[in-house]
């Protein structure tokens, strides 16, 4: 039986001395998606499982880990995936849903057999997934980006022009703590999620994407009195602890998907910061 990789929990203090590279270690993800693999990394903020499968030729099924102490992966979990690649299909217990991009699909505790493939071997599909504890069973259910109602929001001159797409929350796909969705920025517009916040009732991953080749994401997390940042790639993640800020800013356009577990679902449940509390 597979192990996954796992990340521990880092204090406020021990982050503020934390180096580039012991900041990187601890909360850059980076390898998710790999052609023909399926990859996890384990955070105990929250519990949360974060991956991306990529199937090319042949399905990839979605296996069982030592480190999860079950019987299968959503014995006691449930699952949000969104594809960022190419059309791809993921089979659920017998169940066949299409996910074109930018399509979000959710599995709910006691799913048991789970398997992803891609239309097209030569195009495949992007399928991140995101996992929390659940102790309660909800229906599997897919949506479209359409189904996610977008809603745009944001000024060119702020330079934050943004469409966003909420999938897996109270007034979208039920769930048990998972909330998800994912934003996209207008041509020009490079800001994410500032004024920044904070909200200590729940963990959050971010997964950038669409990035353009050779360009980056400045992103900032940390204490609001003590941030720091992080050079960001394409389809690399940051693992948010619910004290610290995340934002970002890139040197072009991109979409970043939002993925959070804790004990809140409430989507404006955030602690807002103003620009000059910031350090």
């Amino acid at each position: 039986m597979k192990t996954i990789e796992q990340r521990y929990e880092a204090s406020p203090r021990e982050v503020e001395r934390m180096n580039t590279q012991e900041l990187r270690n601890d909360f850059l993800v980076q390898n998710l998606f790999v052609a023909g693999e399926l990859n996890f990394v384990y955070s105990h903020y929250d519990r949360m499982v974060m991956g991306g499968a990529t199937p090319r030729a042949t399905a990839i099924e979605l296996p069982n880990y030592e480190t999860l102490k079950s019987e299968f992966f959503l014995q006691r979990r449930e699952l949000g995936v969104i594809n960022i690649g190419d059309s791809g299909s993921i089979t659920a217990d017998g169940e066949t849903y299409k996910l074109d991009k930018l399509s979000c699909l959710y599995l709910g505790k006691g799913t048991k057999e789970v398997s992803f493939q891609s239309a097209t071997a030569d195009s495949p599909a992007q399928f991140f997934l995101f996992s929390a504890p659940a102790h309660q069973s909800f229906p599997n259910k897919m949506f479209t980006k359409e189904d996610a109602a977008p809603v745009t929001l944001g000024a060119t001159e702020t330079a934050n022009r943004r469409t966003i797409y909420k999938y897996i929350h109270d007034a979208g796909i039920n769930s048990c703590q998972v909330v998800m969705g994912l934003t996209v920025l207008q041509d020009g517009s490079v800001w994410n999620t500032m004024p920044a916040h904070t909200h200590d009732r729940r963990s959050e991953v971010y997964l950038y994407f669409d990035v353009p080749e050779n360009q980056g994401i400045m992103h900032f997390m940390g204490r609001p009195s003590e941030t720091r940042h992080l050079w960001v790639n394409n389809q690399e993640a940051i693992i948010s602890p619910p004290w610290s800020i995340h934002a970002g800013s890139g040197t072009a356009s991109y979409s970043f998907i939002w993925a959070m577990a804790g004990e809140n679902k409430d989507f404006t449940d955030m602690d807002f910061l103003e620009l000059k509390d910031i350090r």
